[in-house]
This record gives structure tokens, sequence and C-alpha cells, in this order.
């Protein structure tokens, strides 16, 4: 019984092998089916963040394939440069501990931003990156006047020095 059930797979299979092998795709020409995609690519956001290099303040441009909020563009000077900042010599005095960051508008062109750490522990650098960096992202009318604001202290108001 064992060899009938196995000679009728075999030639079960033999004739599914036969017809597959008789299906072949023909060659054809070039079929044209329309003008390729077109139109206009995602655009990439630039981000001007302001780093310590050689005791200085530096302006560094960054791309995101997304927008960034004033918030979370602050939040990238606390997580410092990237690796191939750091290999060009940029550094960052913003504590870690300094986020999560608010960014809130005041009125007459003014900005108040809001850290989870005491404002005047920062350093003269890192109240420079963080008023740089926070004038750079604000679209408004003129130099924007930043107030540091952390833990009941504050810092400011104060333009970008550069």
């Amino acid at each position: 019984m064992r060899t009938g059930l196995a000679r009728r797979v075999l030639a079960a299979g033999l004739v599914s092998l036969v017809a597959a092998a008789g299906c072949g795709v023909r060659p054809t020409d070039v079929i044209r089916v329309g003008n390729p995609p077109s139109g206009r690519v995602a655009p990439t956001t630039k981000i001007t963040l302001f780093l310590v290099k050689n005791g200085r303040l530096s302006a560094v441009t960054r791309s995101s394939d997304r927008p960034m909020f004033r918030a979370a563009t602050l939040a990238l000077l606390a997580d410092g440069p990237t690796a191939s900042e750091q290999e060009r010599g940029f550094t960052t005095e913003v504590p870690l501990e300094a986020g999560p960051f608010s960014v809130t508008d005041a009125p007459a062109g003014h900005v108040e931003v809001t850290l989870s750490t005491p404002a005047g522990e920062l350093s003269t650098l890192a109240v420079g990156q963080i008023v740089c960096t926070a004038a750079a992202v604000t679209a408004l009318e003129g130099p924007a006047k930043v107030t540091i604001v952390g833990a009941g202290q504050s810092v400011g108001p104060r333009n970008c020095p550069g």
C-alpha cells in the first residue's frame, strides 16, 4: 500500500513540475507606464544650536527630517554635541539635569525659558548657549530678549552676545 501512495505522490509532483515549467514568462519590450515620481521632497529642517568650542560660543547647524519645537531644540544642548561635533572640539556647558525645558513668549520680544535646575547655578557659557539658541529658534522681529527661569531663580533678560 505504501508504494502505491508514494507512486501517486511522485506522479502528482512530476505533473506539477512539468506544468510549472511550461508556464514560462516570455520576454517583452519596455512597457511605458508614465512619468517617474515627481514633486516635493520632504523638507529638511535646519536647527541652529550654540555649543562651546575653545571656551567660546559657536553656532552649529544640524539637519532634521522633522520640525523641532523650541523646547526640543534646547534639550539638544543638554544632550551635548554629536560624535562628529565632539571630534571637531565642541562641548556643552548645559547640564543634562536642566531638561526638560519649556519656552514661553512674553510681551515685547521677550522669551522665557524654564528649566528644571536653579537658573542661578548655570555657568556663563551655559546661559549664553541657552540664550543664543532660544533667540535663534524664536521668530520675532529683531533680537529676542531671553530670561532663564529655574527653581525660583532667574537670569536675564539677555540678548545673544553674537
